[in-house]
């Protein structure tokens, strides 16, 4: 299956840490990362007051089942120190699946693809890097959405997909 995961850090070494991240997806069973959108550095969403993330989308093809990649995920959250203690507070990674072929999940511990990625600038613009007219699987096609009004500014080139 091909999916797209949505990355973002705004504690610490912010760059490190996605790097770091990618690294560790790429040692699970059953992931294999393909590409790394540029790094994009945005004003946080919703929460407290807090640090500008960076963000990147990853595509990964995997044999994994939904629920098992997002297992997987949390393990590298864990990781990476990751804690859930503010509800959209700061997190030294965070990581989304977006979306997972065609594939529509809605249950109590997975919603792809993702219910907000059409309203943050911070998952679109990477993912149309990656993915120049993605079509969700209700029909709906995010070069028809509008984009966000948040800023988001280039900082870096992909990640290092590890051989």
């Amino acid at each position: 299956m091909q999916a797209f995961l949505g990355l973002g850090s705004n504690m610490g070494s912010r760059l490190e840490a996605l790097q770091r991240a990618l690294d560790l997806l790429s040692t699970e069973a059953g992931i294999r990362v393909q590409r790394c959108s540029r790094v994009w550095e945005t004003d946080p969403v919703g929460g407290p007051e807090q640090d500008d993330f960076l963000n990147v989308v990853l595509e990964i093809d995997t044999d994994l089942t939904p629920h098992d990649l997002l297992a997987a995920c949390n393990r590298v959250e864990a990781q990476l120190g990751r804690t859930r203690d503010v509800h959209w507070g700061p997190r030294t990674i965070d990581i989304d699946i977006l979306l997972i072929d065609d594939l529509t999940i809605a249950d109590g511990s997975l919603t792809v693809p993702h219910p907000r990625m059409h309203e943050r600038a911070f998952v679109l613009l990477p993912l149309l890097e990656l993915l120049p007219d993605p079509v969700l699987p209700d029909g709906t096609r995010l070069m028809d959405v509008r984009l966000p009004d948040q800023p988001a500014r280039l900082a870096f080139p992909p990640l290092s997909i590890p051989a």
